[in-house]
């Protein structure tokens, strides 16, 4: 089920939340907490009812085996390389195990390897990452366990960030889980940022899809402009796809008295890339930080070791977007642009020229990102630089510009702080605040009208 499909909008979402609230004022916050999880079983199995067992089986598990790990202080280190362990069989089994299977076969090890016809369970990524900071936050003493299963699954499963994040890490959450408060103004917060984020996915987002995916599927047309355009409409695409998502589900949590940290924070806006990465999917770097990087030492142990560990974090964040070599080649990009910061250049102090050197490596990263192949995407980036176009400019360039050229502005002006400047300027208006309140209802209206008559357009993050 979509946050932005009309039985999500009209009856998923209404009904859990009317209920919700009869349950947690009639009986109290543990019931309240078993509605929640319950329909976010519902929720998952309502797209994947045959995965539905795998996520209860590692909300069962993980329950079971953080007990072992407070309890027993003579093993609780050899329960937390087993449960570590069985976590990362299971996602490598799902998500990676064609992919390795296919590389050795290239590698010619045993031509007569046959691949499985494996469906990888939506939002593996996320729940998995979600249950090894539950175990690393008892192990370390940070947090306490849950003393109940339905405490550790709601955490794992609670439907607002169950599938494409962001990943919540244990120790930002756990007194919520028994402890939270629901008030108006969280309520009336709530619906104001889900709106936000659904107009970013269902008017900008589709948009930019429709234009990045023309130009994709014919590889630029072998146009100079046409692969601009397609790389220029992605970019903004998965920037208002994936925000647009994380906004909804930052949006729901504050409906049910949760508060989940910020995702994206005007990532390309940024001056750097090593800033960029601190605005992008912000969750998803503060877990590869606090549990690979700062485990492995950081940049405390000179610089060819911070160097292997910056190595190992992008490699293992491009492939946790994906069993192929375009992620992974996406994140030794974004490797080399961040070692280059760190140890060969100063702090830039011109933000023009490090915003421009910063959108040329993180463009040039999505068309990888973006491309099913490493050969399609050498191809378009060859375009991008005028080697083999068949021609500079043409007609359909122009046509496209002309028909999006309202949601390309809307979209540029969106990516950097203008509403933030505004608001400090007038803020505090009385102007202001009836067109802040008008615009959540007229918003809410236009997605509307845009999901009728749209097709189906799920999340890019639906597929890591």
């Amino acid at each position: 089920m979509l946050f932005s499909s009309l039985s999500f909008l009209f009856f998923f979402f209404p009904l859990v939340l009317i209920l919700y609230y009869l349950v947690i004022y009639c009986i109290g916050r543990t019931a309240g907490n078993l509605i929640l999880f319950c329909s976010s079983i519902f929720f998952y199995a309502w797209g994947e009812p045959q995965n539905v067992l795998i996520l209860l089986a590692s909300i069962c598990f993980n329950y079971s085996i953080v007990k072992c790990i407070e309890r027993g202080e003579r093993f609780k280190k050899i329960y937390l390389i087993f449960s570590i362990t069985v976590n990362l069989a299971v996602l490598f089994i799902f998500k990676y195990l064609n992919f390795t299977l296919n590389n050795l076969k290239v590698l010619g090890f045993n031509e007569n390897i046959q691949m499985k016809e494996i469906v990888m369970p939506i939002g593996i990524s996320f729940y998995t990452f979600q249950a090894l900071s539950y175990l690393i936050d008892v192990y370390r003493g940070r947090v306490k366990s849950q003393n109940t299963l339905l405490g550790v699954g709601l955490y794992i499963a609670f439907f607002p960030q169950l599938v494409a994040g962001p990943i919540v890490q244990y120790q930002t959450i756990e007194e919520q889980i028994t402890n939270r408060k629901e008030n108006w103004d969280k309520v009336c917060q709530g619906v104001s940022r889900f709106v936000i984020g659904l107009s970013k996915k269902v008017i900008l987002a589709n948009s930019f899809a429709i234009v990045a995916d023309e130009c994709f599927e014919n590889v630029g047309g072998g146009y100079l402009s046409l692969a601009w355009i397609g790389i220029i409409f992605y970019s903004l695409q998965i920037y208002y796809d994936f925000s647009g998502y994380s906004d909804m589900a930052v949006g729901l949590g504050k409906l049910f008295g949760f508060e989940f940290l910020e995702n994206f924070h005007y990532p390309y806006f940024a001056a750097s890339v090593t800033d960029f990465w601190r605005r992008w999917h912000i969750s998803l770097g503060t877990f590869f930080r606090e549990y690979v990087y700062i485990p492995l030492g950081g940049s405390k142990r000179g610089k060819r070791k911070t160097v292997r560990n910056l190595f190992i974090v992008w490699v293992l964040t491009g492939l946790w977007h994906g069993a192929n070599w375009t992620f992974i080649l996406w994140g030794v990009i974004h490797f080399l642009a961040i070692v280059l910061e760190k140890l060969l250049i100063r702090k830039q102090k011109n933000a023009f020229i490090g915003r421009l050197y910063m959108l040329g490596v993180v463009i040039a990263g999505w068309v990888f990102f973006r491309s099913d192949s490493v050969e399609m995407a050498i191809k378009y980036i060859k375009i991008m630089m005028g080697i083999g176009v068949n021609g500079y400019m043409n007609v359909r360039s122009i046509v496209l510009l002309k028909e999006n050229f309202i949601f390309l502005i809307v979209g540029i002006l969106g990516t950097i702080p203008v509403m933030s400047v505004i608001k400090k300027k007038i803020g505090n208006t009385i102007i202001y605040e009836i067109l802040e309140q008008l615009s959540v209802p007229i918003l809410f209206y236009f997605c509307c009208c845009y999901l009728i008559k749209s097709t189906y357009n799920p999340f890019i993050y639906f597929n890591f």
